[in-house]
């Protein structure tokens, strides 16, 4: 007889699969968790509440790892996002081999290794680049389910799994195997494998400063923000100084880790373990600012320069306030936190330099409040003193390096001075932190435009158009240059027809 479950029941098993194996599920998977739930009932002819005491308890030891097996995705293959194994093998090998000196001995960890794809590709990568046989290389590969781990320790594959594999590194490494391609022995002996809970605090396996390199892509997006936190401060311990981590290329550290600097090369981001006296001294606040609209603006000119465009609006709105009676004073409250939100306000009202001269009459220790700094540099980025709001984005970034505002207002300086190539990087930047941020991809994509680049321009300026229509109203407010949303669509819509994309 099946047993029968409702919603409550899945709720329960939701609430224990969080808990014991780390893995969140939002709204639009409780139908999955529904059909998981049901089969472990019926293949164990138990009732629901009987067996999900079990689980909440941990009395059903066996049970998180058969789950592992229903609720994980294990398909993989090799090389995968291959810029990031670019960056491994130019850049964090060569430094991790430096900082090896004699003990010639370098240790990679695989985190949610899956059926083996992964530590198998940093295998033969370690081996291609180190062929010198007194380097010791080891490959730790660690996950929840023991089915992937089964197949990943017999080490055969289809050719589906090596289709980003260069042909040249089929030949030398696999051979066929019936069906399948076996991997050879030289690159399966460098690497290790263990069930592994990510979510726990395994103190016998997150020892301190083991590894040089850490892979844990794709598993953050299954965690809590606070489990995400505590595997990280796990992984940041787990490394040695200056250790590189790899996450997924959809996942950042944005708001969750202060650990890490951020590094960007072979067109991929990953992050290096900072000193500690370089750790962040607290996480940023989120901006106090109220969700307003932003002012109206008039429509911006596509055919100029965002910066161009942006000076035009300031000159306008100075030119309104100086034919306008004089505003009433204002009057600064007795907390940063109130004359922030002073300043916002003026800001909304397009006051723009008397919103400047509030957060300036901060107390000192303001002068390292994240939301403070940010606020006044894009002042003073909208306000045509890009040098001055360039400093102020230095100063924030060394607090706070993952700062997607900070980067964003730093691509807008940049290209007032001349630099293009700083603009992109600084607003590549800010759309990694923060994929829902519309500005950096309008940005992106206006300066391919003047550059020339047709196809960049159609691409960016599309995701830009998309994000534009769901962007909050007081990030248009804050970082828009004065214009409403219906101005800055306006804008999107003409540089992308111009460029031959559709609206």
């Amino acid at each position: 007889m099946t047993a029968a479950i409702d919603r409550d029941d899945i709720e329960r098993f939701r609430a224990a699969v969080a808990r014991r194996l780390g893995l969140q599920f939002d709204e639009t998977r409780v139908g999955f968790l529904g059909e998981v739930l049901q089969r472990r009932l019926t293949r164990m002819g138990g009732c629901a509440a009987a067996y999900l005491h079990e689980l909440e308890t941990g009395a059903a030891t066996a049970e998180p790892a058969l789950l592992a097996q229903e609720l994980t995705v294990g398909e993989s293959y090799f090389f995968r996002n291959s810029e990031q194994f670019h960056a491994l093998a130019d850049i964090v090998v060569p430094e991790r081999m430096r900082k090896a000196g004699a003990t010639k001995r370098l240790r990679i960890l695989s985190a949610g290794c899956a059926s083996g794809e992964e530590p198998y590709s940093i295998g033969i990568l370690l081996r291609e680049a180190i062929p010198e046989p007194e380097w010791t290389i080891e490959v730790r590969a660690v996950d929840l389910n023991p089915l992937a781990l089964e197949r990943a320790m017999r080490a055969r594959y289809s050719s589906w799994a090596l289709r980003e594999t260069p042909l040249e590194i089929q030949r030398k490494w696999f051979r066929p195997e019936g069906r399948d391609l076996a991997l050879d022995d030289a690159a399966r002996i460098a690497v290790q494998f263990h069930e592994q809970n990510l979510a726990v605090d395994d103190a016998r396996f997150w020892q301190p400063q083991v590894f040089d390199v850490i892979f844990c892509r794709n598993v953050l997006m299954y965690f809590s923000p606070d489990q995400a936190g505590a595997l990280l401060s796990r992984i940041a311990r787990a490394l040695q100084a200056g250790g590189y981590l790899f996450l997924g290329h959809a996942e950042t550290l944005r708001g969750i880790s202060d650990d890490f600097h951020l590094r960007h090369t072979h067109g991929t981001f990953y992050y290096q373990l900072k000193d500690i006296d370089q750790y962040a001294p607290s996480r940023p606040s989120r901006a106090a600012v109220a969700a307003i609209p932003a002012g109206a603006g008039d429509s911006p000119d596509v055919g100029a320069s965002w910066v161009e465009v942006i000076g035009a609006a300031s000159d306008r709105v100075t030119a309104l306030a100086a034919g306008s009676k004089a505003s009433a004073p204002v009057r600064l409250g007795q907390s940063p936190r109130r004359e922030l939100a002073t300043a916002i306000e003026l800001l909304r009202t397009e006051r723009f330099a008397e919103a400047l001269a509030c957060v300036r009459s901060l107390p000192p220790a303001a002068a390292r409040d994240p939301d403070v700094l940010l606020l006044t540099a894009a002042l003073l980025a909208h306000s045509g003193e890009p040098a001055a709001a360039e400093q102020t984005c230095r100063r924030l970034l060394l607090i706070d390096e993952l700062n997607a505002g900070a980067h964003y207002v730093f691509a807008l300086c940049r290209e007032a001075a001349g630099d293009r190539s700083g603009a992109v990087e600084h607003d590549r930047v800010a759309a990694y932190l923060d994929s829902a941020f519309a500005m950096p991809r309008l940005h992106l994509g206006l300066l391919a435009r003047r550059a020339g680049d047709r196809e960049a321009a159609r691409r960016e300026l599309g995701q830009a158009l998309i994000l534009l229509r769901r962007e909050d109203a007081s990030r248009l407010l804050l970082f828009g240059g004065g214009f409403s949303r219906d101005a800055l669509l306006a804008l999107c819509g003409s540089a992308l027809r111009d460029c031959g994309g559709e609206p």
